[in-house]
C-alpha cells in the first residue's frame, strides 16, 4: 500500500515512524508545514515532523497551503493509496481527499464526537474526562466530522498534565493505525457515523487561552494548569514591590481548603503561596515569575514580594 503522511506535530511521529518501518507499507512521502521562526531569537526551525525524518530518504513536502493547485497536482502525481493525516493544521479540500485510491484517514487525540478541533488533549482534561483516546475516522470536508473506523481508548490520570497527555496519546497511535490498514486494505473496515448531537468543540489554543479566571473553582483552576502545561502556559497577573504588574505562570498547584475572595492572595511567605479561587483554594507550586527562571513558589516569595493588582 503506497501511503502518504501528512503532518506537522510531533504527536504524529510515532506514527509516521511505525509506517516507515514496516514492510507492508511504502511510505512515498510526507507532507508537513513550512519551516518558521521560533523562539525569541525567531530562529527558523523545521516542524517536528520534518526534523524527525529529514534523513529518511522520502520525500518532504511543504506547500504553504496545501489547496494550491501546484500542491494538488503533486499529491496526484504521486498516485497514492491511502493518505494518513495526523496533527497538519490545515483543512484538506475535497480535491486532496478525493486522491487516494482507497481513502484518507485522520488519527485525532480524542474519542469523537467528543472534542473535534484544535485542542482536544487539553479540553479533555480540563473538563475532567476520565478517558480519552485515539480515534481512526474516514476524512470528510467537516472539522472532524467523518465516519469513525476505530477508536482505542486511555484512562486519564489524575496528574496528566497537556503534556503527559499529548505523549501518551502519541503512543497509542500507531497501534491504532496498524489496526486500521490491514481493514482498509482488505475491504472490510467499518464506518460509524458520528452522532452529531453529542459532538463538543475544543478550539485552537492562543497565550490568552491560559489566563486564569480565579471565579472558577478551584478544582477546575488545577485542571486548567495541568491541560495548559506545557502549552499555552497558565497564568495570572501579580504586582510586586514596585508596583509593577507581572505575569505569573503556575506550572503545577494544588487545591487547599482555605477561603478567601477570588483572586486574592492569602499569603505568599514561608508558609507557601496561596491564591484564592470562587470555593476554595489553590496552593502554587511551581511559578515562573515574568523575567524569572522556573522555581518552587517558596523559593519565589523568599526573595520577591507580590500582591494582586
Amino acid at each position: 500500500m503506497r501511503i502518504i503522511f501528512i503532518g506537522t506535530g510531533e504527536i504524529g511521529v510515532p506514527a509516521l515512524r511505525a509506517i516507515q518501518e514496516s514492510s507492508d507499507y511504502e511510505l512515498i512521502a510526507i507532507v508537513t508545514q513550512p519551516d518558521k521562526p521560533v523562539g525569541r531569537d525567531q530562529k527558523i526551525t523545521p516542524p517536528p515532523i520534518k526534523a524527525a525524518f529529514s534523513a529518511s530518504g522520502v520525500p518532504v513536502l511543504q506547500p504553504a497551503k496545501i489547496k494550491a493547485d501546484e500542491a494538488v497536482a503533486q499529491l496526484q502525481d504521486l498516485k497514492p493509496d491511502a493518505i494518513v493525516v495526523m496533527a497538519y493544521g490545515q483543512i484538506l479540500p475535497p480535491a486532496v481527499l478525493e486522491i487516494p485510491r482507497l481513502t484518507c484517514l485522520n488519527l485525532h487525540a480524542s474519542l469523537l464526537p467528543r472534542w473535534r478541533g484544535a485542542g482536544p488533549i487539553q479540553a479533555s482534561i480540563a473538563a475532567g474526562d476520565a478517558e480519552t483516546g485515539i480515534t481512526v475516522m474516514y476524512m470528510a470536508a467537516g472539522l472532524d466530522t467523518g465516519d469513525i473506523l476505530l477508536q482505542h481508548k486511555i484512562a486519564i490520570a489524575p496528574s496528566d498534565t497537556g503534556g503527559s497527555l499529548h505523549d501518551r496519546l502519541g503512543d497509542l497511535a500507531p497501534s491504532s493505525l496498524l489496526e486500521a490498514l490491514p481493514l482498509i486494505a482488505h475491504g472490510n473496515a467499518p464506518r460509524v457515523p458520528q452522532e452529531n448531537a453529542r459532538a463538543t468543540f475544543a478550539p485552537k489554543l492562543s497565550r490568552e487561552t491560559g489566563r486564569i479566571d480565579w471565579t472558577e473553582s478551584a478544582d477546575a483552576i488545577e485542571r486548567k494548569i495541568r491541560a495548559f502545561n506545557p502549552w499555552p502556559g497558565a497564568f495570572t497577573t501579580v504586582t510586586d514591590a514596585s508596583g509593577k504588574s507581572r505575569s505569573l505562570k503556575i506550572h503545577s498547584a494544588t487545591v487547599v481548603d482555605h477561603k478567601a475572595p477570588p483572586g486574592e492572595i492569602v499569603y505568599a511567605d514561608e508558609r507557601g503561596f496561596i491564591m484564592a479561587a470562587a470555593d476554595r483554594s489553590l496552593s502554587l507550586q511551581e511559578v515562573q515569575l515574568e523575567g524569572k527562571r522556573r522555581m518552587s513558589a517558596t523559593e519565589l516569595t523568599r526573595g520577591t514580594r507580590l500582591t494582586v493588582p
